[in-house]
């Protein structure tokens, strides 16, 4: 097997592990992000208010949902590596344990034997949780292998605990942080030289971003912009990358010949990230396919490439959909609408001539 051929399989290995961690629980995460879209609807149009009990409860159960996502990974990334599922819900129970989450949440770090744990977000994320099973399974098989029987109920978790949490917390947590880190940089120093240059830069790497976790970077980032600025520029580059995963995913279920369940889940994923949440889009469909991220990532660029040149802020900060549009009205706001229409046919057309019109599953 040729080098090439090496790498295509470790890729392939890599993405199937991923993606059988992933559709177990994209129909929920679809079901979500639909449900929260209608609430919040509902409450911008005065049809319901934010303090009721109807809004509370089913915005408490769909964005709750991301929230804790963290624990739903744990057990499919159980099921599909063969861990114990009660050790491997410890990860997440710890992770967002109130008084971890009240520190790392906050910009704040602590200290494990020396060794410093930095602040990061854990709420929402997915490759912490799902490496740290993944080194979950290594560990136990010792544990089996070697722990007496009278030990072992006992023993194991307590050892896989000592070695796993360390790792997560130390390593895997702050990946995310430090891709996320390391972008923005680059970003501020593409801006600074060329807004059309770092919208196309931002607007390509930005759902890439969100598959490692990274882009919850982005978001004090952002958050303090608008409280130091009045405005921020990041968050109107990406509008155009969300419709560009919409489409792409609407292509491959237009394409999709001999699999109901792969067409409907390309269908459902596609309408949750015209709402404005891309992980149904990313995980169950395009990120696994390759072809349709590639496409939904220029899309991407060139919606940011628009709003570079018009220059759009935001004033509050918000994740961009046709939902939250209100949150970029100002100047080149006609740009920021127009680089999100743009960026569903760009990438869908992009897929299916990438495709040749037709995917056999």
């Amino acid at each position: 097997m040729s080098t090439e051929e090496t790498k295509k399989s470790i890729y392939k290995i890599v993405i199937d592990q991923i993606t059988g961690i992933f559709l177990p629980i994209i129909n929920i995460i679809t079901g979500a992000s639909i449900l929260k879209s209608v609430i919040v609807l509902l409450a911008a149009f005065g049809v319901i208010t934010t303090e009721s009990a109807v809004y509370q409860l089913f915005y408490a159960v769909s964005d709750g949902f991301f929230y804790f996502l963290p624990f739903f990974l744990a057990i499919t990334a159980s099921k599909q590596w063969k861990t114990d599922p009660f050790i491997s819900i410890l990860v997440p129970i710890t992770m967002l344990y109130p008084d971890v989450v009240a520190i790392l949440e906050n910009g704040k770090s602590m200290s494990f034997l020396g060794l410093t744990v930095p602040a990061t977000v854990y709420h929402s994320s997915v490759i912490p949780v799902i490496m740290a099973v993944g080194l979950l399974a290594f560990v136990e098989k010792p544990c089996d292998k070697y722990l007496p029987e009278a030990i072992k109920g006992f023993m194991k978790p307590i050892i896989c605990c000592l070695v796993v949490l360390p790792f997560t917390f130390i390593l895997f947590g702050p990946i995310g942080t430090w891709i996320g880190d390391g972008l923005c940089k680059i970003f501020f120093l593409l801006y600074d030289w060329n807004s059309v240059v770092a919208g196309i830069f931002m607007g390509f790497v930005i759902q890439p971003m969100v598959v490692v976790g990274a882009h919850w970077s982005i978001v004090p980032v952002s958050i303090s912009n608008i409280a130091n600025n009045g405005f921020d520029v990041i968050m109107p580059l990406v509008g155009g990358a969300v419709y560009g995963q919409a489409g792409a995913a609407f292509a491959v279920g237009v394409m999709t010949k001999g699999n109901k369940e792969a067409r409907r889940t390309a269908f459902q994923a596609s309408l949750a990230a015209a709402l404005g949440v891309t992980e149904p889009a990313l995980f169950g469909v395009n990120v696994a396919r390759v072809k349709p991220m590639i496409a939904a990532c220029i899309a991407g660029s060139v919606g940011g490439a628009i709003v570079g040149i018009a220059g759009t802020h935001c004033t509050s900060f918000a994740f961009p959909s046709f939902l939250t549009s209100v949150a970029f009205v100002g100047p080149g706001f006609a740009m920021f609408l127009i680089s999100m229409a743009v960026g569903f046919p760009i990438a869908f057309i992009l897929t299916m001539l990438f495709y040749k019109g037709k995917i056999n599953e």
